[in-house]
């Protein structure tokens, strides 16, 4: 199985994982009875041993889904709050009225099943997309070892573990090189975890040094992590600004309506003596349209074509909210390897220091290729140029090794050489090996400025874990890599930078050489770069220098976690992309982690988002798919709930008045579809670069509460003119005609303003809408169908002025509201 490495100047190498979210509480205790540790089974479990526990149901079967299942889909859209409340309305005018006093009963089952059928689209991608991405560890059987699936592993399997491997059930250690486990996604401490023979693991941590192997005592459900790891990788609605945003309208909404809705039935059945099944249709007429039941549904329509899209391109948004997450980031912190640099490096250059022999030197980096079972990619591009040679060669032999550590910033190993002689290396960043004023930091720097990584050869005195092992070790030569740059990296950074969004590299490798590969790329202020050991520790003072400057090196872990809590102590919202061990604690606090699909276990297991192609020019996508889907909510919100606005006053104004409720529910149902539904939902759907704004709530009432206002005020006030221009049999329609009109004018004139700006199609789709109407008002059986018939020519050009003057009431208001807070 191919492993997640860190390498010896703090980037890490690829390997596979799997798509699971691990989110433990802090309320969670995460230590738990451990079964008492099987006898040590080096060849691991036999075929037969394996078959028995499958018989027994010893398997690790928890049923990670990355999706709600259909019938959880079918709940949540028809189990709504409003859809009962429109439900019991329908109910009713079927049993009092004309069909199509009844209409809006049916759109709204035609929207219901529009919500579940997207849903269930998204659903299948994200299903797929986990397939996919699902993680292979590795497990050995009858002595050899195997890649098998999660949920094939049994009670008492020997799974082997390396440097960013997850451990995916609870066990015991039967083997330690070196092992050190993070179990900061249970425990919340950030220090790893040294682990011993017959020490405890538990699922969820994630291995970030050496390797080894566990013993299997707890699996499926029974695992610690396991319903935590089911939970969080649900294809989940919640937890977003817009969606509570949306929420705390509908809250407002059924306060507004409940009273509202009580005086309206009374006015109609009580104080009017009108005919019994009229009273209820017009009252009903006056309840529904305060409902934006719509809103919600696009909400969850626009999410889930959102989420199809972007897994057309590969990418798995284990969390929904994380489309909008993305949508209001202005800084996005990446890390080097993996996103501006491939993974593979190549040795350009060996330069023996202080005299050392090159043909000696060549043999410490041959055998020191051979002491690591699993090489990163600095010492795979090592092997690569000196690979294991026969003769003298085979007489060196390794008696120690010490696997990298992102604090170290350097790997170890100890050797035999041919003569007996015992000789302790170290391989690893030349600015943490060397002392401060040595003069190869200089010749190192000038090679780190043309972008080149280098690693120091030193040889030590004393053990590899003795204390400080690193102090006084001799420098014998330099060893030069050249990374191999992403060639789609420079386009992405441009996209950022035109879009306004700030971009920092932060790495673990030298900050100059960082910034010389920026530099090539064209991120603008790669010169501006700052070595993390001269970071300041002060929250304020980081935060400063964060936003000063573009690349930061030799960055620690723990770093990389301060500097994101930094920048969002300055109200910035970050996105941390990475694919390393060393990026998982700054993934789990960043307000959107963005993990390769080739990253570690642990990578993956935090991010909202994972790239499965590996590509970093991905992100754009996802940037303007969530800019696209909450720029058009935010829209289309205005336009339902100016309705539910203008709905609202026009009831209050009915009782206050005592007049009859001058529509009836086809009237509102005919006006709704043209200028709210079928608009909203292609809107919802239109390209839209603009970044997501806060205060959701607040932008959107800023609009549709005047424009309620002025829309109500305009449509009452032509009825009022109506009733005493009309009399006599048929007044009350003709007075409900002229009053359609100019509601159907005005509202025409809003989404006219929130269609803007104008395209070929917005200007198409406002018009057709306009026809719509204009094709109902002059075919005979639409009139009739709809009770809509304009009488005379003074009352409906009076409706025609009186909604041209809302109009330019709505022009000024909009354009002032705009200067006065900000679109």
């Amino acid at each position: 199985m191919t492993q997640r490495a860190l390498d010896s100047s703090g980037e890490q190498t690829p390997g596979p994982s799997r798509p699971t979210m691990i989110d433990a509480g802090a309320e969670l205790d995460p230590v738990h009875p451990m079964e008492p540790p099987p006898a040590r089974r080096p060849d691991g479990l036999s075929t037969a041993e394996v078959a028995e526990r499958v018989a027994r149901g010893e398997v690790n079967d928890v049923p990670v889904r990355s999706s709600r299942s259909i019938t959880e889909i079918v709940r949540a859209n028809v189990f709504t709050r409003f859809n009962l409340i429109i439900g019991v309305l329908w109910v009713i005018m079927l049993f009092v009225a004309p069909i199509q006093d009844s209409l809006f009963g049916f759109v709204i089952v035609a929207n219901t099943g529009i919500g579940i059928i997207q849903e269930w689209r998204a659903k299948k991608t994200l299903d797929s997309l986990a397939v996919i991405g699902e993680a292979k560890p590795t497990v050995r059987r009858d002595g050899t070892a195997a890649e098998i699936s999660t949920s094939e592993i049994v009670l008492g399997d020997l799974v082997e573990l390396g440097p960013g491997d997850k451990v995916v059930v609870d066990g015991t250690v039967s083997e330690a090189d070196s092992l050190e486990i993070d179990e900061s996604l249970l425990t919340g401490e950030a220090d790893p975890v040294i682990k011993r023979a017959g020490d405890p693991v538990m699922s969820g941590s994630f291995v970030v040094a050496g390797g080894g192997a566990f013993t299997a005592t707890k699996v499926g459900r029974e695992a610690y992590a396991a319903q935590l790891a089911e939970e969080a990788s649900r294809f989940t609605l919640v937890h977003s600004e817009l969606r509570s945003g949306i929420s705390t309208i509908l809250k407002y909404v059924t306060w507004m309506m409940v009273p509202t809705a009580i005086g309206l039935i009374i006015s109609q059945l009580v104080v009017k003596d009108n005919n019994f099944k009229e009273s209820v249709a017009r009252t009903v007429g006056g309840i529904v349209p305060m409902i934006p039941e719509g809103l919600v549904l696009l909400t969850s329509v626009a999410f889930a074509i959102g989420v199809v899209r972007l897994g057309r391109k590969q990418c798995l948004v284990q969390e929904l909210p994380a489309i909008e997450g993305l949508a209001r980031v202005d800084v996005v912190c990446l890390d080097k390897t993996g996103t501006l640099t491939e993974g593979g490096m190549d040795v350009t250059e060996v330069r023996p220091l202080n005299g050392s022999d090159e043909a000696y030197v060549t043999q410490v980096l041959r055998t020191f290729g051979s002491s690591d079972p699993r090489p990163n990619a600095s010492l795979q591009a090592i092997i690569d140029a000196y690979p294991a040679a026969g003769g003298d060669a085979e007489s060196w032999t390794v008696t120690d090794a010490m696997p990298f550590s992102s604090a170290r910033k350097y790997s170890g190993a100890a050797f035999t050489e041919a003569d007996g002689t015992d000789s302790v290396w170290l391989l690893g960043a030349p600015d943490v090996l060397l002392s401060e004023g040595d003069a190869t930091l200089t010749e190192i720097e000038q090679l780190n400025e043309q972008g080149l990584r280098v690693l120091l050869l030193a040889r030590a005195e004393g053990s590899l874990d003795a204390p400080g092992a690193a102090a006084g070790a001799a420098p014998t030569a330099l060893v030069v890599l050249e990374q191999r740059l992403r060639p789609d990296a420079g386009d992405t950074l441009a996209y950022f930078a035109d879009q306004n969004v700030a971009t920092k590299v932060i790495s673990g490798d030298n900050a100059v050489s960082v910034g010389a590969v920026a530099g090539k790329l064209g991120l603008a202020g790669s010169e501006n770069t700052l070595d993390a050991r001269r970071l300041p520790t002060d929250p304020d003072e980081m935060a400063t220098a964060m936003e000063e400057n573009a690349v930061f090196g030799r960055v620690t872990p723990q770093q990389k976690r301060d500097m994101v809590a930094a920048l969002q102590s300055r109200g910035h919202t970050v996105a941390m992309t990475g694919d390393g061990v060393n990026d998982v604690l700054a993934l789990k606090d960043a307000d959107i982690g963005v993990s390769m699909g080739s990253g570690s276990e642990a990578t993956r297991a935090v991010a909202q988002i994972v790239l499965l192609n590996n590509s970093f020019a991905t992100l754009p996508s996802v940037v303007a798919e969530g800019r696209r889907v909450i720029g058009n909510i935010t829209r289309v919100a205005t336009l339902f709930l100016t309705k539910t606005v203008y709905s609202v006053l026009l009831a209050i104004l009915v009782v206050c008045f005592q007049v009859e409720y001058p529509f009836l529910p086809r009237h509102l149902t005919l006006l709704s579809t043209l200028t709210i539904g079928v608009p909203a939902f292609f809107l919802a759907l239109a390209p839209n670069k603009e970044r997501a704004q806060p205060h959701f709530v607040r932008r959107v009432m800023r609009y549709a509460i005047p424009s309620g206002v002025i829309a109500a005020a305009a449509t009452f006030a032509t009825y009022l003119v109506a009733r005493h221009y009309y009399s006599g049999e048929g007044a009350l329609e003709a007075e409900t005609s002229a009053a359609t009109l100019t509601l159907f004018l005005v509202s025409m004139w809003v989404l006219a303003i929130i269609a803007r700006p104008y395209t070929w199609w917005r200007v198409g789709l406002v018009a057709a809408m306009g026809l719509g109407f204009l094709i109902v008002l002059v075919v005979p059986w639409l009139q009739d169908f709809f009770a809509l018939k304009l009488v005379g020519a003074p009352m409906p050009w009076t409706a025609v002025g009186i909604a041209v003057a809302a109009a330019a009431l709505l022009e000024f208001t909009w354009r002032w509201v705009g200067r006065r807070f900000g679109m």
